[in-house]
């Protein structure tokens, strides 16, 4: 299975941010000695004309150019810099290229990616450029992929991917959020919005990811899936609210990647969200959904008429 990652694109933030930038670093050196059958390449960056299937062409070029307002960086979370544009660029060209891969493997990942806070003509919640509306767009303008279902299973509701896609049936969006997060305001609904109230648990949450999952099924019949696995759903997750175990965030990957199995969905992963103070849990969480797509892509490439 590939993975994709960008962590030699690193912000420079202030110290004390609360962004864990050093966790992209952490999973793939973590990748790299324990699950050394993966392939680890580097994306190149996205295009403007790539990056145009799914932002304003004034958006791109000002975030491109350093023309954001205080007000436009302060929404962001980051300040200004070449480093973010370039990173923010490289993180939608390896959903992209998880994408291309898991179409043809079963399952890739990104290991970063997930920013779907990012609106057609804004950035907001640490998120530029929206890696996964983009990826949707650009698998289907490929003729890859018709039907892209994203499921977004991140803490907070995924605002900018469903401000960009509301007026496509071609692509389902679903989100499984705290009811009282980010983002505050800008919230468009998506498809399907399931708000949770702060403290649920692995039970409440893995019934209602079920639920969700099956409404999934009865309204929209996708080709292709994409992931966006949060992992700061984690109880320890400062910026969460939400209560769920390591064992429990591992168990709604493997609902998330038996649906599609059952299905025969490739599916492609991006981390999302973690922010728990002690960066070796999200770095826990995430390689944990690695090591779980990497069995789906395996089961995939071993079912029926498909070469192993």
């Amino acid at each position: 299975m590939k993975a994709f990652y960008s962590d030699r694109f690193v912000l420079p933030l202030p110290d004390g941010h609360r962004f864990p930038m050093a966790k992209y670093r952490l999973l793939r050196e973590r990748i790299t000695r324990e699950l050394p059958d993966l392939e680890l390449l580097e994306p190149p960056p996205a295009t403007d004309g790539v990056l145009a299937l799914a932002h304003t062409p004034d958006w791109i070029e000002r975030l491109s150019l350093g023309r954001l307002s205080a007000l436009e960086q302060r929404a962001i979370g980051f300040p200004w810099s070449e480093a973010m544009v370039e990173r923010s660029r490289r993180s939608v060209g390896a959903t992209v290229a998880a994408c291309r891969a898991a179409l043809e493997e079963g399952a890739a990942v990104n290991l970063a990616g997930g920013t779907h806070h990012a609106g057609p003509d804004r950035g907001e919640g640490f998120c530029c450029l929206n890696d996964v509306a983009v990826a949707a767009r650009l698998m289907q303008a490929e003729r890859r992929a018709h039907r892209v279902a994203i499921v977004d299973l991140d803490v907070h509701q995924g605002n900018g991917s469903a401000e960009i896609l509301r007026a496509d049936p071609s692509v389902f969006t679903l989100s499984i959020h705290g009811a009282r997060n980010f983002p505050f305001r800008n919230r468009c609904e998506g498809d399907l919005d399931i708000d949770l109230p702060d403290g649920t648990g692995d039970d409440a949450y893995l019934d209602a990811l079920d639920g969700a999952l099956a409404t999934l099924a009865e309204r929209f019949a996708p080709d292709f899936l994409i992931f966006l696995a949060g992992a700061d759903v984690y109880d320890g997750d400062r910026l969460g609210r939400l209560s769920l175990s390591i064992p429990g965030i591992a168990e709604r990957d493997r609902r998330v990647f038996g649906f599609a199995r059952g299905r025969g969905l490739p599916v492609a992963v991006a981390m999302g969200g973690g922010y728990c103070p002690d960066i070796e849990r999200i770095v826990d969480i995430h390689f944990g959904t690695v090591r779980q797509a990497r069995d789906h892509a395996a089961a995939h490439g071993a079912t029926p008429g498909r070469p192993t």
